[in-house]
């Protein structure tokens, strides 16, 4: 017994001998792995760098003032890259009151001021929260070693905003003028040394684009089966097709939909849903339909870095269908007064304003405007927006008032009701809260208010959905089901006593 015990013994040592040997060969080889065959750069960095998801401002190169050698797209390119890259991890560097990846993309010369700045703002607990928003950068200069590269960027515009001790002290748009000297070290473009000229607030002021004559009778639209997720999968332009027949012939002549942030590609555009969304723009035109394209629908973050990146977005999508017949206005984010709280007013409102302007800026054509979550909210930027968008879901009785009162505020100012609507769900979870009668009655007296008053309008929503997904209302029944049932059409297909009161 004793003898069995040691030769168990002894097979138990040496097997975990060879456990530890294999381990060490497998932890030594890595590392040799590792150092032979080099590392990435953006790989050394703490940032980890990646512009074509995090930092994209537009940019448009001038090429003509170039009075050295020629310089090939291949170095441009290589320049372009790296200057970026060295905007971008100076934003970081002052948010965050950090030195890292400064050396990567800055001489040692250069970093003594980037440093300094740095230090005194960490010791006055001050950061400075900043982007670029375009460039137009110019080679003056490339020497004849290839080693030397003097570049002239006109008219930058950058946002910045100035916070000490957690609180913002100062908000401000510049536009300035750069002249950078740039060395190619280590197979790299690092700035050498920067001066600033011409420095000027920045303002552009938007042209009005007055609200298409026709009075907007119309109608927010998901197909039935797929609320929230137009342009998925299940993608189907003949139902879409047959969904728009019964809109126009119920006496509407608009549809308001949602293009989604994430599911479009963010700042790169997928081709398989701008494709998704030119069909769906084309199946309007054919049914005499206009639409009102809302952008960024699940969007919430409104960060300073991050606004390059939704810019790029939205420039793409307005770019492309700028020119469509069936466009009738562009929203530009739906109900984000929702994100005050959260996110900050005024970091909203900040996002907000450079966007209407980058919209604007591509189509002077058609008009722009919010949809805002309720009446109260509905002044905010009126005095810039083509035409004021709100939803209203609260007391029936009141909505005159308050509708007058916002006439009063905005005497000169276009409005349309861009949602509105009551729920028929009346069962286990709101038992005798509605029926499809009271939901009748409800758009028969706002229609008759409507009209009363001379307001566009467009309802929530063509159909009773069977599922709503979660990052909607939540998964809590009490909030789900009645949000199911807010159409004018069941579950079913069947219409319901409310549809008679669809248009005036």
């Amino acid at each position: 017994m004793v003898k069995t015990n040691k030769i168990l013994l002894r097979i138990i040592l040496m097997a975990t001998y060879v456990f530890i040997c294999a381990i060490l060969v497998f932890l030594i080889s890595g590392i040799l792995s590792y150092l032979n065959t080099g590392a990435d750069r953006s790989s050394l960095l703490h940032t980890q760098i990646k512009k074509e998801q995090v930092y994209t401002p537009e940019l448009k190169w001038k090429k003509d003032g170039n009075q050295g050698r020629p310089i090939s797209d291949q170095v441009l390119a290589a320049v372009e890259s790296n200057y970026l890259d060295a905007w971008y991890i100076k934003q970081l560097a002052y948010r965050e009151n950090t030195k890292t990846g400064i050396a990567d993309f800055y001489t040692k010369n250069a970093r003594k001021n980037l440093f300094s700045i740095i230090d005194e703002n960490a010791k006055n607990e001050t950061y400075i929260e900043a982007t670029t928003l375009s460039h137009e950068p110019d080679v003056l200069f490339y020497s004849e070693d290839g080693q030397l590269v003097v570049l002239e960027d006109k008219a930058v515009v950058e946002h910045k905003k100035i916070f000490q001790h957690k609180t913002q002290v100062l908000a401000i748009t510049e536009q300035s003028d750069y002249k950078h000297i740039l060395l190619l070290e280590d197979g790299f473009w690092r700035i050498r040394h920067s001066v600033r000229e011409n420095v000027k607030p920045y303002k552009k002021k938007n042209r009005k684009n007055a609200p298409n004559s026709l009075p907007i009778k119309g109608i927010n639209y998901y197909p039935q089966k797929t609320p929230w997720n137009m342009f998925g999968n299940t993608f189907d332009q003949t139902i879409i097709a047959k969904d728009f027949e019964i809109i126009k012939k119920a006496g509407l002549n608009s549809i308001r939909i949602f293009v989604p942030y994430e599911d479009f590609g963010k700042a790169v555009l997928k081709e398989d849903k701008l494709n998704k969304l030119k069909t769906v723009l084309d199946i309007a035109l054919e049914k005499q339909l206009k639409v009102v394209v809302t952008l960024f629908d699940f969007y919430g973050n409104y960060d300073v870095l991050d606004w390059t990146l939704t810019y790029k977005h939205a420039r793409g999508i307005v770019t492309k269908f700028k020119d469509h017949k069936a466009i009738l206005a562009w929203d530009l984010k739906n109900e984000p007064n929702l994100d005050f709280e959260s996110r900050g007013k005024e970091n909203v409102i900040s996002w907000l304003t450079f966007l209407l302007t980058v919209v604007k800026t591509i189509d002077e054509t058609h008009p722009v405007t919010i949809g805002w979550s309720n009446i109260e909210s509905a002044t905010i930027l009126s005095d810039q927006l083509d035409y004021i968008s709100f939803h209203y879901y609260e007391a029936l009785e009141n909505f005159e008032n308050e509708l007058l009162t916002l006439k009063k505020q905005l005497p000169n100012q276009p409005l349309i009701l861009q949602e509105f609507g009551l729920s028929s769900y009346g069962g286990f979870w709101r038992p005798f809260a509605s029926s499809e009668q009271a939901q009748a009655n409800y758009h028969k007296t706002m229609q008759k208010v409507l009209a009363k008053h001379k307001v566009n309008f467009m309802s929530w929503t063509l159909y009773d959905f069977e599922e709503v997904p979660s990052n909607v209302v939540g998964k809590l029944p009490w909030r789900t089901n009645p949000q199911k049932n807010f159409g004018f059409i069941n579950s079913n297909g069947k219409k319901k006593a409310a549809f008679e009161f669809i248009a005036q």
